[in-house]
């Protein structure tokens, strides 16, 4: 029988024993014998409850799982004859989207003759980045992609050092005064 380091169920170290022997120590005490470093010399096996690590270890995924925050990616499709009420419908959709943190991938169709007018589809979504730039940033650049052309967009956060520019401000153009007044 080849010997194996065992290591106790609260830790403590054994020594080396034979395999067998190891087996017998833990069906004493009711427990596992669960190999945990297979190509070390000798072997290093454990003495546990394998059922209850296994659940601590599950309950310990879940909660880790549970901790992330996964970014979900929403998406807007433009026209490149678009009307200006559906163009602000649609930007106002957007600016929902960013505001509760998800991603946004903005793109332009273009069928038939449209092709031959791409920058229709650039001006759209240029429109929509100047409009967006306060609590977006753009992640990729727009881009030709077979009959789309698109961007993505992702929200300004804390993390880039970016801040978000307060809706009064943004709501107010800039006044500028002549001479004449």
């Amino acid at each position: 029988m080849s010997p194996v380091r065992l290591i106790g169920p609260s830790g403590e170290q054994i020594g080396i024993l034979p395999i067998g022997e190891a087996l017998d120590r833990a069906r004493e005490q009711g427990l596992d014998l669960v190999e945990v470093a297979p190509n070390s010399r000798p072997p290093v096996c454990r003495i546990m409850d394998y059922g209850k690590y296994k659940y601590e270890l599950a309950k310990k995924d879940k909660i880790s799982k549970k901790k992330q925050h996964s970014v979900q990616m929403k998406e807007m499709r433009y026209r490149p004859k678009i009307d200006d009420h559906d163009y602000r419908f649609k930007t106002n959709h957007v600016r929902e989207f960013l505001e509760s943190g998800s991603k946004v991938r903005v793109f332009v169709m273009f069928r038939g003759r449209e092709m031959t007018h791409q920058e229709f589809g650039r001006r759209i979504l240029d429109r929509v980045r100047g409009e967006l730039e306060d609590i977006a940033q753009v992640d990729v650049e727009p881009k030709m992609e077979g009959y789309t052309m698109s961007m993505i967009l992702s929200p300004i956060s804390a993390k880039t050092g970016k801040t978000r520019a307060e809706p009064a401000e943004r709501a107010q153009p800039e006044q500028t005064t002549t001479g004449s007044e």
